[in-house]
This record gives C-alpha cells, structure tokens and sequence, in this order.
C-alpha cells in the first residue's frame, strides 16, 4: 500500500482584469509535473515567506485561519511569474518599477538570491493584503503521490501593470473568462486540472451572484470532466 505525502503549504493567485477575464498561464510541457496544463500562477510557500520581525512591510488584514506566509507566498508568486505587484509605496503611493528593475528583481527571486522580504524593503515597498481577497482553500486527496495544502487568492491587476510571463515556467498564457475557459477545456483545446475547475466554478458562481468563497472540493466530482 502506497503511503500518502505529507501536503506542502503552498498559494495560488486568480489574477483578474476589468473585464471579469483571468489570468491563465500553461506550464512548459516538458515539465514532469502537470506539464502542458494551463494553472493560475503560484507555487509552495518558503521558509522565507515568514514575515517574523518583519511586520512593518505587510499592511491590511487577512484571515487568522491560516499563517500570513501563503499571503507573501501568493504576492511573491505573483510577481516571480508574471510580474505583477500587489505592493505600494511606505506612502500609499501606487508602485511602478521600470521593465529592467523589475526583471532584474524577479531573476533574483527565482534564483533564491534575494527573498521577497528583502525587496519589499530595498524598494521601500508594502506588501498590500487588501489587494488579496481569500476565497477558499484545497487539499490534495491523500492518494495523490505528490500533495499540497493551498490556499487560494483573487486580486485584481493594478492599475496601470501589465502582466510578463516568466519564459522558463510559463510556455503560454491568455486572459479568458471563465466561462469561456470551462468551455475551451471541454473543447479540448486546454488542458485543465480539477482544482482550476473548481476555482473557475466558483468564479462563475460568484458572478452570477453567489458568494466568493470555495464550496468543499472533491476530487471525485471532476472525474468524469477529465480528459484522457
């Protein structure tokens, strides 16, 4: 009998735009892990995503349900894959780094030569925790080899940003809304997995004027949407 993994922390962002439409982004298909599937950007929490002794560069609340590290975790993701931030000025001010800045801040992150605390203070920036709304959180079944414990987030793109994927973890990416992904999942021209069904799901939901929050997941409730 296969014993199950203990499920890694981890973050995922829906980044949406004025039009109601997300964000998608494909992962290489030479990726050994859920290559060629289009996810919203994220990734597992780091030691250095923990905030400790550092609480003057997080302003707004979040939920104490869970550790403030899956919300730096979801900002650093963010900025790492697509280039967004969701960060302001000590000030207040709105944040606009120059494309060779910014580019050169995410090659240091993703190489884990500088966290994403250390920015936030080099830049005299906060991170922004009104821009990040919780809307649910998933576990991994226990049958899966490789588990995560993941909190979702939705944040809107900031006046004013565009988004510029990372070339080595992104091979593709398109703004679609979700209806129009659920649709184009079901045509077969993407991929998807059950936890993106889900979160697309829930968005429709909310649009239609449900609540923004996750209903339990169940894996078994998207076995019969999956595609061979």
């Amino acid at each position: 009998m296969r014993m199950s993994s203990n499920p890694r922390l981890a973050s995922t962002v829906v980044l949406m735009d004025d039009f109601a439409k997300v964000y998608l982004t494909k992962r290489p298909e030479t990726m050994k892990f859920m290559g060629g599937v289009y996810v919203f950007p994220g990734g597992t929490v780091d030691q250095s995503d923990d905030v400790l002794g550092r609480e003057s560069l997080i302003v707004g609340t979040y939920p104490n349900s869970f550790s403030i590290a899956h919300c730096i975790a979801a900002a650093r993701e963010l900025f790492e894959e697509v280039g967004v931030l969701v960060c302001k000025g000590s000030n207040g001010a709105t944040v606009h780094l120059s494309e060779e800045t910014a580019r050169e801040y995410r090659r240091l992150l993703i190489k884990r030569e500088m966290t994403f605390l250390d920015f936030l203070q080099t830049e005299g920036l906060q991170l922004d925790l009104e821009q990040l709304t919780y809307i649910g959180h998933i576990i991994t079944p226990k049958q899966s080899p490789i588990r995560f414990d993941t909190r979702f987030f939705l944040t809107q793109l900031p006046t004013g940003q565009t988004t510029t994927p990372d070339r080595y973890e992104i091979s593709d990416a398109k703004w679609i809304t979700p209806t129009d992904a659920l649709a184009a999942f079901r045509n077969g021209d993407i991929s998807l997995v059950p936890p993106t069904i889900h979160t697309l799901r829930t968005l429709i939901h909310y649009q239609e004027g449900g609540q923004l929050i996750m209903p339990e997941f169940n894996v078994s409730d998207y076995r019969a949407d999956l595609k061979d």
